[in-house]
């Protein structure tokens, strides 16, 4: 097959990654092409996915330690470049003969221009529903161009009002490279991520005292004013920042963590954090919170449906004494990545055949 996939543009296509998006994109383009087909990427011009890359947004202006590609006053600018360099992409589009499109951006516009193109597209809800986007879903749906995927259960409820018909495929680890520990230090619990107001840093701290548990943070600052508001007055001796780690750095971290802590503030659609977290072994405490709940089972974490430190510390004593064996299991069920590049295929396939038995596409 010859398929176009296209990126969001907020960042670079590129290790290190700035998040889950940009690691699922990155990792899919690898897969599919290592199984065979032809991938174009279509995404900013400081994209590196180990694969074709036709750039449709430069990345100039782009700071990699900020993440950000203008600054605040500039924000109507990066809407409109934006918008732009979408509408130009499905303009031309179809001159590369694409057996398939694989939208992945979390914009309108390729939603809204399906009509206007003759290949097949597949899009990811990677979001709950947003405004531009439900609007557009909503109105694509009377042309029934696209066929839509969301990478969990609770994200494919909350687009039930927009999709008629949504299938799901759980995102996916290479579980090859997630070594399981059977037994852990116990020494401290961790929490792993953005530090952003998204990813409710400043609720596992509150928890990992009232839990009396040493917590160990890693992640990188993607929010600074956050950090100094809400998460800095709470560092002591009982919390350690690591910083930023290596997938072999926080393999250990992970495997060797009592629990690790996840505590959403937003309905988030999935999270990777917790099939890494599994495929080591390491069950979860956190908050009932988006996809999490559909995510684990009783048997490998304990979940509150209160941000009170109190109720999260009853959650970490919990979980702390789930079956580290039926984490690892558990991962492997639900969370492998070569099962998800299955379904992705198939959904493929089956999309294409459908499209070659339309009269107006031969």
């Amino acid at each position: 097959m010859k398929i176009g996939i296209i990126a969001h543009l907020k960042h670079p296509i590129r290790k290190p990654f700035m998040g889950g998006l940009e690691a699922f994109t990155y990792d899919i383009c690898k897969r599919l092409e290592k199984r065979g087909h032809e991938v174009i990427l279509y995404a900013s011009s400081g994209s590196d996915a180990a694969t074709i890359v036709k750039p449709i947004l430069e990345d100039n202006a782009y700071n990699h330690l900020t993440g950000t590609r203008f600054t605040s006053h500039e924000l109507c600018q990066d809407f409109i470049t934006t918008h732009h360099a979408y509408v130009e992409l499905m303009q031309d589009i179809d001159f590369d003969e694409l057996d398939i499109i694989f939208n992945n951006s979390l914009n309108y516009v390729p939603i809204m221009m399906a009509s206007v193109v003759r290949t097949p597209m597949l899009t990811v809800l990677h979001t709950p529903p947003i405004f531009e986007m439900k609007k557009a879903v909503s109105r694509e749906q009377s042309s029934g161009k696209i066929r839509y995927v969301s990478v969990s259960e609770k994200n494919a409820r909350s687009w039930s009002e927009y999709v008629h018909s949504c299938q799901v495929i759980n995102n996916g680890i290479d579980l090859s490279t997630w070594q399981f520990y059977p037994e852990n230090q116990k020494e401290y619990i961790l929490w792993f991520g953005r530090i952003h107001p998204d990813k409710g840093l400043h609720l596992a701290i509150l928890a990992a005292k009232a839990a009396g548990k040493r917590l160990k943070i890693a992640g990188t600052i993607s929010d600074a004013n956050y950090f100094e508001d809400w998460v800095k007055p709470l560092l002591d001796d009982t919390t350690e920042m690591v910083g930023h780690c290596t997938p072999e750095e926080l393999n250990v971290l992970i495997g060797n963590a009592e629990v690790c802590l996840i505590t959403p503030c937003w309905d988030e659609p999935f999270g990777l954090v917790v099939a890494e977290s599994l495929a080591c072994g390491t069950p979860v405490a956190g908050i009932s919170r988006g996809a999490l709940p559909t995510l684990l089972s009783p048997q490998t974490g304990c979940l509150s449906f209160s941000t009170n430190p109190e109720s999260l510390a009853a959650c970490i004593r919990e979980a702390a004494q789930l079956d580290r064996q039926a984490c690892r299991q558990r991962a492997e069920s639900f969370f492998d990545v070569e099962r998800m590049v299955d379904a992705y295929e198939e959904t493929f396939l089956e999309m294409i055949a459908q499209h070659q038995t339309i009269p107006y596409a031969v």
